[in-house]
């Protein structure tokens, strides 16, 4: 497909502003028309850009010339407004959270393998230069087996009303997960409390189990006074920091460990103690890679165009969304059964 996409987009709310603007920015991509039950938020999107379309009806949007949806509305009507828009035979993108059910995102991804159609969620981190080069580093072995997992997910707000802080927050460092060890975790513990609004969790701490004996935890928490975007993983040869937060120096990378007596360290130093004897404990230099700057959500835009033009698979499909919405499922399960392990 060599003609420009067409492209309709629906909600204007918190993330429907910075998708709008990224897809405007795009070359071989024209933006029709602007869909909210809002008039005050089209009259928003009509004063800063005049030349679009804006309705309240989403009927209209899917009879327009568009070839493709993006969906920024909140996560209840997610699975009707892309069913709806696959039925229509438009490509679709939706924000994160994908859907509140694995058998939506079932349904979702069937219908959209039906009709040849690109189905793709919106999980931002997967494109960005510094968790590609996790990725790549953990696939290269640069810090060896893989132990523990720490990621922090915290901030004052946004408090939601259709869904809980797992919903919300750890989508993302599922999906990041997923994608960088690129395997399911076996099993996972959640505890959390609803402290503001109740029913709906604000604070969580998740532990997943995965194979190859490796632990990964959440923090999640929407009643923070700091907002905290940090993962550190620790490795049998060396640990990594990762701050999304950090303008420049988003990954660290720490020659760190300890070194257990072995047959590789038959001349261990002499010490006082039996604990001292029986482990040296490494502490090299820091490496802080060179990391492309750009929008995560450009990249998010550009790869969703380019998988509708060449007819490509896009990395996070319906399939990746799939995954990441069973396995929040379980989080949700063990989170409702006072912290009890849930398989997945």
């Amino acid at each position: 497909m060599s003609k420009k996409i067409k492209l309709g987009l629906v909600g204007y709310g918190y993330w429907g502003p910075n998708l709008l603007r990224n897809f405007i920015q795009l070359a071989g991509v024209e933006v029709v028309m602007v869909c909210d039950l809002n008039e005050a938020q089209l009259a928003r999107v009509k004063k800063r850009y005049p030349a679009l379309n804006i309705t309240t009806d989403y009927q209209v949007l899917l009879a327009s010339e568009i070839n493709a949806v993006v969906i920024a509305t909140p996560l209840v009507s997610h699975f009707k407004l892309a069913q709806a828009a696959l039925l229509a035979n438009k490509h679709v993108l939706v924000e994160k959270p994908f859907v509140k059910t694995s058998k939506q995102a079932e349904r979702l991804t069937r219908l959209a393998k039906q009709k040849k159609l690109v189905l793709m969620v919106d999980h931002t981190f997967e494109y960005t230069a510094a968790v590609n080069k996790i990725k790549q580093l953990i696939k290269k072995g640069e810090l060896g087996q893989i132990y523990t997992i720490d990621m922090i997910r915290v901030n004052l707000g946004l408090f939601q009303q259709d869904h809980n802080v797992i919903w919300d927050l750890a989508y993302h460092d599922v999906s990041i997960l997923l994608y960088i060890l690129g395997k399911m975790p076996k099993s996972v513990i959640a505890l959390g409390q609803d402290f503001i609004q109740p029913g709906i969790e604000d604070s969580a701490y998740v532990i997943f189990r995965f194979p190859d004996k490796i632990l990964a935890s959440l923090h999640l928490s929407w009643l923070d006074p700091y907002k905290i975007r940090k993962a550190t993983f620790v490795g049998s040869k060396k640990m990594l920091v990762y701050d999304d937060l950090e303008p420049t120096e988003k990954i660290k990378i720490l020659d760190k460990g300890v070194l257990v007596k072995s047959k590789q360290l038959p001349q261990m130093p002499y010490y006082e103690s039996f604990a001292e004897f029986s482990y040296l404990y490494r502490r090299g230099d820091v490496y802080i890679p060179r990391l492309e700057q750009k929008e995560p959500l450009s990249l998010v835009a550009e790869h969703f165009i380019t998988t509708i033009k060449q007819d490509k698979k896009p990395r996070s499909g319906g399939e990746e969304g799939l995954r990441v919405t069973k396995i929040l499922e379980s989080v949700e399960r063990s989170l409702k059964n006072s912290g009890r392990e849930v398989e997945i």
